[in-house]
């Protein structure tokens, strides 16, 4: 009898850990493989970090061939699923393509960033969903410091040194608060006319920073942004967006060159192509993360809408805490359904949040239990370590020279504007230039657009319609 085939599309929180666990279940009983556009799982809740020049791009990424060894990898890009014949379409990194067929399918692709129909935002505006978009926004900010500080003119100064953020959600107040220690840093050295000073200003329709947590962790990560310098507007967000700056809801414009997107996330445009039950542009599975009708097709993550059995009608939010633990009971769920166990539905505990604020500063509430200061720091320090499936060592010696060491704010110019667009299903992929692909096999939707020059946004990204309104991750 032949081993089952099982194709794991994606491999971000979910797929990772489906990938990992169900190869130690099978112990070479099945064959895996892994379809995914990167070599490299990433740790998305330390990208601010990256960001703000404290962690190296590859202390956030884990090697996908260096710790799945019984996992074959396929570097690709699902682009068509044909359910009926059980097979799985991909292009490759190269303009090649192929096809994997399966036994079982697991759909883990994840999401993408949310648009939402704002004049001038999917073209003036960086998501940070990916590594290239960490990279484009550190090299960004550190040149718009820069050039600040070279203007000769007061407007021009603190237009460069003005950086908004959209969306008060994990990411959204991560990137404000790292940002403007980043900034203040930077200007030490090099101050910039008198009487400025870099500002970060952080947009959310909600009430509260954090709406999505308990209010005593909004309360303090609010606290920490306002004593910090980052100028805190809640219940505003941007109405237009243009080359010089945002109009806001309420009327103010804005001069500004940086405006940072992170009002969340929509699931991967790949699974509304399946005309299978959708959950607001999520696939609808049911307890056993089983599409219906479907018994062969698993799907988790973001990509999925899992019932949440403690609170009937509802379903699991979009976090990097769900689709970890998704992973988990989706590899033994498979396991399962070829003999080896007991299939059991998705049920989860919470186990707290933790939002890290930079320095020593984070909001944390471990078990329920409220921290803020120095010990939610070191908690979530603690936890992200704990978290990581790899590069604990590396990560923690990124921690502690930085905290002896000044970071290096300079610019390398590895990825420019045009490379990173906001509306794109494939964030954790920079867009290169026709012909840098071997045999010149880019397709030209990843060209610049002719006369955009270095670092200007390119007009022509293929716009995708799906936008879906659940919360940040």
């Amino acid at each position: 009898m032949s081993r089952p085939r099982i194709v794991i599309v994606g491999a971000g929180f979910a797929g990772y850990r489906t990938a990992r666990d169900l190869s130690r279940l099978a112990r070479g009983r099945a064959d895996i493989t892994l379809l995914n556009p990167t070599d490299y799982f990433l740790y998305l809740p330390l990208l601010p970090q990256v960001a703000a020049g404290i962690l190296e791009p590859r202390r956030v990424t884990v090697s996908l061939s260096g710790t799945l060894p019984r996992v074959r990898l396929v570097l690709g890009e699902a682009d068509g699923i044909d359910l009926d014949a059980r097979t799985v379409h991909y292009s490759d990194p190269e303009g090649g393509g192929g096809t994997l067929q399966y036994d079982r399918l697991v759909l883990a692709a994840g999401s993408v960033n949310k648009l939402l129909p704002i004049p001038g935002v999917a073209e003036h505006a960086h998501g940070f969903r990916g590594l290239p978009e960490a990279l484009y926004l550190r090299d960004h900010v550190t040149r718009q410091v820069e050039l600040a500080a070279a203007a000769e003119d007061a407007q021009g100064c603190a237009a460069r040194c003005t950086f908004v953020v959209v969306g008060a959600g994990y990411t959204g107040t991560e990137v404000a608060a790292h940002g403007q220690m980043y900034t203040d840093a930077q200007v030490r050295g090099r101050p910039l006319r008198e009487g400025m000073r870099p500002r970060w200003i952080l947009l959310d329709i909600a009430p509260r920073v954090l709406p999505e947590l308990d209010e005593r962790l909004s309360r303090t990560a609010d606290r920490v942004l306002r004593e910090r310098g980052v100028d805190v507007r809640m219940g505003t967000s941007v109405k237009e967006a243009t080359h010089d700056g945002v109009l806001l809801t309420d009327g103010e414009y804005i001069h500004t060159r940086t405006l940072v997107w992170c009002v969340g996330v929509r699931p991967d445009p790949l699974v509304h192509a399946l005309d299978l039950p959708m959950e607001r542009g999520r696939l609808l599975v049911d307890p056993y993360l089983q599409v219906p009708g479907r018994p062969e097709v698993f799907a988790c993550g973001d990509a999925a809408a899992v019932p949440d059995l403690d609170k009937p009608g509802q379903y699991t939010p979009m976090t990097a805490q769900h689709a970890w633990r998704h992973g988990k009971v989706c590899a033994r769920n498979i396991a399962a359904s070829f003999g080896d166990g007991e299939a059991r539905p998705y049920r989860h505990r919470d186990l707290g949040f933790v939002v890290d604020l930079g320095g020593a500063k984070a909001a944390a509430n471990p078990l329920g239990v409220a921290l803020s200061g120095v010990t939610a720091g070191a908690v979530t320090r603690g936890y992200h370590l704990a978290a990581m499936p790899g590069n604990r060592v590396r990560v923690a010696a990124d921690w502690l020279l930085d905290a002896v060491l000044p970071r290096q704010a300079v610019q390398l110019g590895l990825v420019r504007s045009w490379s990173v667009p906001l509306d794109t299903a494939s964030p954790e992929l920079a867009r290169v230039p026709a012909g840098a692909r071997h045999g010149g096999g880019a397709p030209a939707m990843e060209q610049p657009a002719p006369g955009t020059g270095g670092d200007h946004p390119s007009p022509g990204p293929v716009k995708r319609t799906d936008t879906s309104d659940e919360g940040d991750r």
